[in-house]
């Protein structure tokens, strides 16, 4: 499942288009809305913590699960720099463990697309409701099946920087409801060596170019998402143990329609009698 490996090195530079500060308030929103104005808060899939980051800062105590070392290892250090005191832990999120329960869990730009089995999707639903305080709550994002046949469908994008450039082919199986993501990424030599982790590993995989005096070193990699109906999400979280609260398309307060290219789902834990809460 891991995605992210070459591309975690130059992610945040690539990424930097990304209003990560209006996803953030439009999180927060979503959280006090659901009655969680403070308390721990779990960040499923959180990448190099630009949401973790920021929650954090608005006096959130953030735990930060992430499957990829790499993304991990640059969040950590943002967290030393800024001087936040974030836990982040190195875990698959379909076998993730805590120590306690959490007052709410998010999970963030798509995390979720990446489970690619329904019943893998079930495991880490079970998870959310085993580790959720009574009456957590559970919010997370997911891109559309619209998106992925009409919008990404079998385009390709592509950027050209000063540092670096891009080219992400995308290729879309209808039958098995999969987008492909064929990501090359071109990074300049004086990007730092601090910044690029250039092991005899990536070295065997990767390539180098010259041009004009300039070293330019390439990463491949390929990602693949899956589209979930909502209907499919809504079983599933029954299926858990967990009632669905509402979707909506993403950063409104308006209803899920068939053009919604990403949504946000509100989910929330039921009291259980035989479980233990760390906030009882």
């Amino acid at each position: 499942m891991q995605a992210y490996t070459g591309f975690a090195q130059v992610y945040d530079m690539f990424m930097d288009n990304i209003p990560y500060d209006k996803w953030c308030e439009y999180l927060k929103q979503l959280l006090r809305e659901n009655g969680v104005k403070e308390g721990i808060v779990l960040d499923l899939g959180c990448g190099t913590g630009n949401i973790t980051s920021r929650l954090s800062k608005s006096g959130y105590d953030m735990i930060g699960i992430d499957n990829a070392e790499e993304m991990l290892s640059i969040a950590m250090e943002k967290a030393l720099d800024e001087e936040e005191s974030i836990l982040y832990l190195l875990q698959d999120m379909r076998e993730f463990e805590l120590y306690g329960t959490v007052s709410a869990v998010v999970s963030i730009c798509d995390s979720m697309n990446y489970i690619m089995e329904e019943e893998d999707l079930l495991k880490v639903f079970r998870l959310v409701n085993n580790y959720l305080d009574s009456h957590g709550v559970f919010i997370f994002d997911m891109n559309t099946e619209y998106k992925y046949k009409t919008i990404l469908a079998n385009n390709t994008i592509a950027e050209n920087r000063h540092n670096g450039s891009f080219i992400w082919d995308n290729y879309y199986y209808p039958e098995e409801r999969i987008n492909e993501y064929d990501l090359t990424i071109y990074v300049k030599e004086d990007f730092g060596e601090e910044d690029l982790d250039l092991s005899e590993e990536d070295s065997e995989e990767d390539e180098s170019y010259e041009e004009e005096g300039q070293v330019f070193y390439r990463f491949d990699e390929k990602h693949y998402q899956k589209a979930y109906s909502l209907d499919t999400v809504k079983s599933l979280l029954e299926k858990a143990g967990l009632e669905f609260v509402c979707a909506y398309d993403a950063f409104t307060h308006n209803p899920v329609t068939e053009t919604s290219e990403r949504i946000y789902i509100v989910a929330r834990e039921t009291h259980q009698d035989n479980k233990f809460y760390t906030n009882e």
